[in-house]
């Protein structure tokens, strides 16, 4: 269980740094991978208190990372 935290977490920042290296997200690099993070973190205790899950660790991951990075820039931008 524990190494599926951190495989969890180097996984999240490798999505981070991909979408960012894209041109997916302009967050900033170091912004992108912190939000990855969040929300793989969120998602892995979901998970473990819920039973709730896409699949595999790694799935959840990097579908949770994608998830993160689609709502939260948009929740905060400022609506005109």
């Amino acid at each position: 269980m524990f190494l599926r935290l951190f495989g969890t977490v180097v996984i999240a920042g490798i999505v981070g740094y991909i979408s960012e290296k894209s041109g997916f997200t302009r967050n900033g690099y170091l912004q992108s991978i912190i939000i990855c993070v969040g929300g793989a973190f969120l998602f892995y205790f979901i998970r473990i208190m819920f039973g709730f899950n896409f699949g595999s660790a790694g799935m959840d991951a990097i579908l949770s990372s994608i998830g993160a990075l689609i709502i939260v820039p948009f929740h905060w931008r400022s609506r005109r």
